[in-house]
Parts: C-alpha cells; structure tokens; sequence
C-alpha cells in the first residue's frame, strides 16, 4: 500500500541493514542478502504500517478479536507491499540512480543482472499469499497498492514520470488506502464513516507533499531521464513552497473539522503540531536542496503524531 519514498537520512538506514562492508569482511551469501534488504528499503515501511495503524484505531474497535488480522494488516502495509514498491522502484530507475545514488544495490553490481527485478516478483508474490487471509476487503485493497507500486514506476504508465500524478500516487498509496484497509479490517468490510474518510484523504494529500520532498536530491538524475517532479518542473524554491502548502493546508482542514466534530483538545493539538511544522518549513524553505531530507526526517514525525490524534479521537467517539 505504499510506493516511493526514500529514506530520510543514511545514518538511520545503516541501523536497519548495517553500513556496508567490504567483500574481505563478509560471505558472498551475507553480502547478497544485505543488498537484498537494502533493496527493500526497510525504513520506508513505517508510513504505511502508521496508517494502517490509525485506521484500526479509527475503528474503535478494540484488538482482542482482532489482534491477528491487525497484525498481518501491519505485515502486509510495510514489509509486503511496500517493500515490493522499493524493489520495483529500484529496478526501473537503476539508470537514474547511477546517476542521483550510485552506491545502491543494483546500479553498483551488489545485486547483479536481473535480480533485482526477480526479488520484485517475488514480493509481489509473498503479498498476494499475505493479503488473501485479509478477507475480501484486505485482499482487495492489497492487490490495489501492487497495482499501484507497478503503476508508478514501470512504463509505460510510469506515474513518476509526472511529478503531481507520482505524489499523488504515494500519497494515496502510503496513507489513504493504508488506513481505510485498517478500518475495514477491524469493522469485518463495514463502509467507513464520513469522518474516517476525510481523514483518510486529507492526510493523503498531505502526504504527496512529504513525497516531494525525497524528490529534491534527484534532481540532476532525474532531468536526464525526463522524470518532471517538482523541483524539475518549477526549479527548487517555488517546489519548496508547494511542497509547504500541501502538507501544511490538509492538516489544518483536519483542524477546523475536529473543532467542528466537537474535539477542542484534539484540535488544539494539532494546531501545536502545525506551529512546529511551519517553523521547520520556514527554515527549510530558505535552502530546499540542502534542507528537504531534515525537513522529512524531523517535521514527518509531527505530521503522523497528528494522524493518530485524530484517529485515536475518532475511534473514542464512534
């Protein structure tokens, strides 16, 4: 349920698969399967498993009979399809990461010949197996983030290609999809409420500008291989400005909404969250380029600190 974006900093990757090691210090096996996770991006599962998250607790139904089917929903958001995302991603832009990353797994022969494109089959194939004990709702929603993950980087369609239909796509995928699926997981398919829903695609939208942001690292790889992001299309300042806007105005509709569904604390929460944000997007806005990834890596924890308030606020109230 989630497609593309990349890690907010290398420190906090080398936590999850290792810094890398030279072939002296390492087996061959150990070395192919360090690329391979690394392949998977395992940082980026977060997003999608929080989502996913906030959609249960939107629910407000409780885990005791439920616990299993949350938990294979979490196993299915992050270390299923959104790493099949990563892989797929990987392998269709490993022309454009030897230019923007050269020392990632494909591009620098850690996973030689079409491995690459091999582990992306297989995940898509590990995550069918996992979202088919979902029920209908769960396998239903997981063949629509496959679908997705393919979409956006394989050509033809190749929605990355355009800088808005890509976060948008990533914007739904990694939050919208992923917390509806919690909801009708946990409510046995039940249509989610008006509430959930907004929520749902107002933190979606927010999203797509948390995806943009990745987007400012690549720019040299990515004009010359004709992707149009943002910062490609409208060069980096006025990208930083819409980046700024589309996660800072869903959240503050998300504000005014739970003032209007009578919750004044959850509501003043999130506007202590906003002030936060814009004071990190104020100063990142002044060096895009050199600031976007500390951008992502410290006002993205403030931004899903408020998707689950407002889950958690939802769910006590239904």
């Amino acid at each position: 349920m989630a497609l593309q974006p990349d890690p907010p900093g290398s420190a906090a990757l080398d936590l999850l698969t290792g810094p890398t090691a030279t072939p002296a210090k390492r087996s061959p096996l150990r070395q192919a399967a360090g690329a391979a996770l690394e392949l998977l991006k395992p940082i980026t599962w977060f997003p999608p498993m929080w989502a996913f998250s906030c959609g249960v607790v939107s629910s407000g139904k409780g885990l005791a009979d439920h616990w299993s089917l949350a938990l294979l929903g979490i196993i299915l958001a992050g270390p299923m399809v959104c790493a099949t995302s990563q892989a797929i991603n990987d392998w269709f832009d490993r022309h454009v990461d030897a230019i923007n990353e050269p020392s990632r797994p494909i591009p620098s022969g850690r996973l030689p010949g079409s491995w690459g494109l091999r582990l992306a089959l297989l995940w898509t194939l590990l995550s069918v197996a996992v979202a088919s004990l979902l029920g209908p709702w769960g396998f239903a929603a997981g063949m629509a983030g496959l679908v997705l993950a393919w979409a956006y980087s394989m050509p033809p369609i190749r929605l990355k290609q355009n800088g808005w239909l890509g976060i948008a796509a990533c914007g739904l995928a990694y939050e919208g999809l992923a917390w509806l699926t919690g909801y009708a997981v946990m409510t046995n398919g039940q249509a989610p409420t008006a509430p959930v829903i907004w929520l749902a695609l107002l933190y979606s939208t927010g999203a797509a500008g948390i995806m943009a942001l990745n987007d400012f690292k690549a720019i040299a790889g990515d004009q010359a291989h004709g992707i149009r992001s943002l910062p490609v299309l409208y060069g980096p300042q006025t990208a930083a400005r819409l980046a700024i806007g589309i996660m800072l105005l869903p959240q503050v509709v998300v504000m005014l909404l739970l003032l209007s569904w009578g919750h004044p604390w959850a509501a003043t929460s999130l506007m202590g969250l906003l002030a936060a944000q814009t004071a990190l997007m104020i100063w990142f806005e002044r060096a895009p380029i050199e600031r976007a990834l500390m951008l992502s890596g410290f006002g993205v924890p403030l931004f899903v600190s408020g998707m689950m308030i407002s889950a958690w606020q939802i769910g006590a109230g239904s």
